[in-house]
């Protein structure tokens, strides 16, 4: 079995889970996902139920027995090779010892990277698509995008990386200048104007100051508990400008097209002792800014 422990918010889960599902694709092995984490975790909570998962098994009953156990328990069953091998990722990016597991896994980390299942491109993303149809507010915004042939999503983080000192410490927020030369960029491979469809977890602050030369649809009817449909609007637009936030990967990454313009800053952590070199997808542009 892969068990993968699954932790954060809903853009850091989809790597969880992409990360756990390609290994089980490529093993035969079934997944389980643990969810213990969100037992006492006084952030998020879990965000997966809105996907079309495979069938795996997602509480605690279904691990097996010795990951049901105190830490103390587990140790004492890998001392004595009882039970799944444990794993914790090396570092922020691509941990080739995970990619290369042929046995029953215990998994923690964050795995943010698309190296980690790339080769299960299609079944990740038809997986991590939402299971309901959108609501008619957002089928509306949907088909607005779809039938936009200029649409590019652009996505502000805010929250917790400006409210949080710590968060703010470590990751930082993109700078007016960043998405001014993403845009720059973008606007100068399209050959056309684009249309930027923004999204934000305080899209009050983005129609407030938000200031570039290109028309700006605000998309801010979504609110946390809806994340989900911003995603889904989000990989619907034909090009992206990312933030350094792993929910805007996803929705740059979820758009299958091959013609696809993404730019992401070129620093993903303000902390300079953080550095993930694989963050970045195959043909994705660094933005300095």
């Amino acid at each position: 079995m892969i068990v993968v422990r699954i932790k954060g918010g809903l853009g850091n889960q989809m790597f969880q889970y992409a990360a756990g599902r390609s290994l089980a694709l490529k093993t035969g092995m079934p997944l389980a996902l643990d969810l213990r984490h969100y037992q006492r975790a006084r952030e998020h909570g879990y965000a997966l139920g809105e996907f079309a998962l495979a069938d795996v098994p997602l509480d605690a009953a279904h691990l097996p027995p010795v990951l049901r156990d105190r830490p103390l328990a587990y140790c004492l069953a890998r001392l004595t090779r009882r039970g799944p091998q444990f794993l914790r990722e090396n570092g922020l990016g691509f941990d080739p010892a995970i990619a290369d597991i042929s046995g029953p896994v215990w998994l923690e980390g964050y795995f943010q990277s698309e190296r980690y299942f790339l080769a299960h491109a299609a079944t990740i993303r038809a997986e991590l698509t939402p299971a309901s149809p959108p609501d008619a507010q957002n089928a509306r915004w949907l088909a607005d995008i779809k039938a936009d042939p200029c649409a590019v999503s652009l996505h502000v983080r805010r929250g917790d990386y400006v409210r949080n000192l710590k968060f703010a410490a470590h990751h930082g927020t993109c700078t007016p200048d960043y998405y001014a030369r993403a845009l720059a960029h973008v606007a100068q491979k399209m050959q056309a104007e684009p249309v930027i469809y923004a999204f934000s977890d305080d899209p009050d602050w983005v129609r407030e100051n938000l200031q570039l030369p290109a028309k700006i649809k605000v998309v801010g009817h979504n609110d946390a508990s809806r994340n989900v449909e911003d995603l889904r609007l989000m990989s619907a637009c034909r090009h992206h400008i990312i933030a350094n936030s792993s929910f805007s990967w996803w929705g740059a990454w979820l758009n299958p097209r091959v013609e696809k313009i993404v730019t992401a800053p070129a620093v993903w952590f303000a902390d300079p002792t953080s550095v993930n070199r694989d963050i970045w997808a195959d043909n994705w542009v660094r933005i300095e800014g």
